[in-house]
């Protein structure tokens, strides 16, 4: 991407973040913007009302109890309030760069407008104070006609204020002139700078209090005027660009489906990088705010970066926006090191590339399950730190689908490429040596809890996922050594992953329980009980069907290549053919009931998938009522037969 191009994708990406701060600041806020501040007194007011109304109507007393009606009243007002900001909000994330643009210069004028006011105001109220003024002593107008640069250079007289306001009306009509979106008429655009420099130019004429009083509001009368002619002729515009995209929208969906429409706007709004550009600034923010603060300067046993550092980690994950924010950041450093390993394994596979976005699902589903945005700050520093441990050693078996796969292709095609090899090997030699380094920080620093029983089983899954792998792949070295067919092989293949898979499923039993008891005596959360369905339902039920079900295929193909008879050596060499299923050497074989000769592996393997024959396609049992072929009915009799049988 040309340099050019990068800009302009900062440039979006950097529109689209305030939105998400008006979203954060909401969520911030949380309860205390929906209820507001209760005073004391209310408190009372409330306890009071309750005490004496022994007598009274309860429903009387809600309608009519003047503390209870404002409080209710200012809770609908800002839950009304706050829902039409985080719908407005929302719906500027999802606008058109051009849309967007259009409306950061619409609230940009409304802003200039604001300060313009603002500002004569002050010149205005500081004039009328000013005892030079209140005595008449010495007039502004008599000022400037003698250039005393001593009054109107002092800092402290009224005139050094003018002067600096006019400087900010002068700036503040420029920018006006050149972003407003009303009518460009000659003469509203030199009306415009006039209407901004009004206030400032009357204090220094004599004229009376009661006019510089009411300048600032009747100067800004024309540049209102313009703000709500746009507003309100840019409602049919609006109203088109709604139905537009509804209808777009809707064509996408009927055509593609839901997923579809998310999946392309999730690339249009770049929703990960606007996240993580917000969780930066965000942090900025709060890293500037600790420096300025009494913080810094805080004498504690820990150092002053990692009170820092703690600092930023609290307060970077207090909402649900900072959290994704912060999931975002964590998704791009997982997907740099999940880069790093594929570079390592010199492997380039579609697949192992999600690595980024399967740490971020884990990381998000955490903070969800720990509920972090509503502890306190000591103990959501302690959760995010578990948090983090758990997604290290996810990470480790995410490492190890991608090495696995390399391993096994490495040792079953017989890859003469050692440095292949060598990489495969060091990053499993690394996976386990993380696991036990893991395991020992932990236990020698932590108490026991079941937290670091999940994480301790996490860590010994990793090891024998590892050295299942080693296994597998040494055994098929081995085979690529022989001379000869190894018939074995595929039994001891299957009984080391059998090992391998019985070990997780008692550890996915494990977690199960280990979960149970965090749910019922610990931090019991309704995003914590649908992980559980989840984890039940997928890493023990399904995996014990599949299981079951390869034991039962498995078993059932023994049993039949144990009913067919061996072929002796005499039969081997007068066939002097190969296994037409892996075109190898027969040394050993079994024959079907079609004659037909194959190894006993192989034809057990073909068995997992169909019952067969794979030369003639003849059914290989007749004894299986269930695969036996159909009854046919009887030929017809031929009439040239019959009638010669009639003569």
């Amino acid at each position: 991407m040309s340099l050019r191009g990068k800009v302009l994708g900062l440039v979006e990406v950097l529109l689209r973040v305030p939105p998400i701060f008006v979203l954060d600041e909401i969520f911030k806020l949380g309860t205390e913007f929906i209820y507001g501040e209760i005073t004391p007194n209310e408190f009372d007011s409330f306890g009071g009302q309750y005490d004496h109304r022994e007598n009274a109507n309860e429903t009387a007393f809600l309608l009519f109890d003047p503390t209870m009606s404002k409080f209710i009243f200012r809770t609908v007002v800002n839950v009304v309030v706050g829902a039409i900001v985080c719908l407005s909000a929302m719906c500027m994330f999802v606008l058109e760069t051009k849309h967007l643009m259009v409306v950061y210069l619409y609230l940009t004028s409304i802003g200039v407008v604001i300060t313009s006011v603002f500002a004569n105001l002050r010149t205005v109220r500081t004039v009328l104070m000013d005892e030079s003024h209140l005595n008449g002593t010495l007039s502004p107008l008599q000022m400037f006609h003698d250039f005393d640069l001593k009054q109107l250079l002092n800092e402290r007289g009224s005139m050094f204020q003018v002067t600096e306001n006019y400087v900010i009306q002068t700036i503040l009509a420029f920018v006006f002139i050149n972003i407003h979106l009303g009518p460009r008429y000659t003469a509203l655009q030199r009306l415009l700078p006039v209407s901004f420099l009004l206030p400032s130019l009357l204090v220094v004429l004599p004229v009376p209090d009661t006019f510089l009083r009411y300048s600032p509001i009747v100067s800004a009368l024309l540049p209102i005027a313009m703000v709500k002619f746009v507003l309100w002729s840019s409602f049919m515009a609006i109203a088109l660009s709604l139905g537009t995209g509804y209808v777009k929208a809707k064509t996408f969906i009927s055509n593609f489906g839901v997923s579809a429409l998310v999946e392309s706007e999730w690339l249009r709004l770049n929703v990960p990088e606007v996240l993580r550009t917000f969780w930066i600034l965000r942090t900025v923010e709060h890293a500037g705010c600790f420096i300025l603060s009494d913080d810094w300067d805080l004498d504690d046993v820990h150092s002053v970066y990692f009170r820092l550092l703690k600092y930023l980690l609290v307060s970077g994950c207090d909402t649900l926006t900072a959290v994704l924010g912060l999931t975002s950041v964590v998704s791009y450093i997982c997907n740099y090191i999940g880069k790093f390993f594929q570079w390592i394994l010199l492997t380039e596979d579609e697949n192992d590339k999600n690595f980024g976005t399967v740490s971020a699902i884990v990381f998000y589903i955490l903070a969800l399950q720990t509920g972090l945005t509503s502890l306190e700050p000591e103990v959501r520093f302690i959760r995010l730190c578990r948090n983090f441990c758990l997604l290290f050693t996810a990470l480790l078996h995410f490492t190890h689908n991608i090495v696995n796969p390399l391993l096994m292709s490495l040792s079953a095609s017989h890859n003469p490429s050692l440095r292949r090899h060598g990489h495969a090997l060091v990053v499993c030699a690394v996976l386990v040596f993380l696991s036990f380094t893991l395991m020992y920080l932990l236990w020698t620093t932590q108490e026991t809890s079941t937290w670091l029983l999940a994480v301790t089983a996490f860590s010994i899954e990793v090891i024998v996922k590892v050295m299942v792998s080693l296994a597998i792949y040494s055994l098929f070295l081995y085979d690529a050594r022989r001379e000869t067919f190894w018939e074995k092989l595929d039994d001891y293949i299957y009984y080391i992953r059998s090992f391998g898979n019985t070990i997780e499923f008692c550890f996915g039993i494990f977690l199960f329980f280990n979960g149970a008891w965090i749910l019922l005596f610990e931090s019991g959360s309704a995003i914590r009980a649908i992980m559980m369905c989840i984890h039940a339902y997928f890493n023990i039920w399904c995996d014990a069907k599949a299981g079951w079900s390869v034991f039962m295929k498995r078993r059932s193909a023994v049993n039949k290549i144990d009913s067919l008879p061996e072929a002796d050596s005499t039969q081997l060499q007068s066939l002097d053919d190969v296994c037409s299923i892996c075109y190898q050497e027969m040394f050993s074989a079994k024959i079907t009931k079609c004659k037909h000769f194959f190894h006993g592996v192989c034809l057990r393997k073909w068995l997992y998938v169909q019952d067969r024959c794979p030369l003639c396609h003849k059914i290989l049992h007749l004894n299986d009522e269930s695969k036996s072929p159909p009854p046919q009915d009887p030929p017809l009799p031929d009439p040239l037969v019959e009638e010669e049988y009639n003569r």
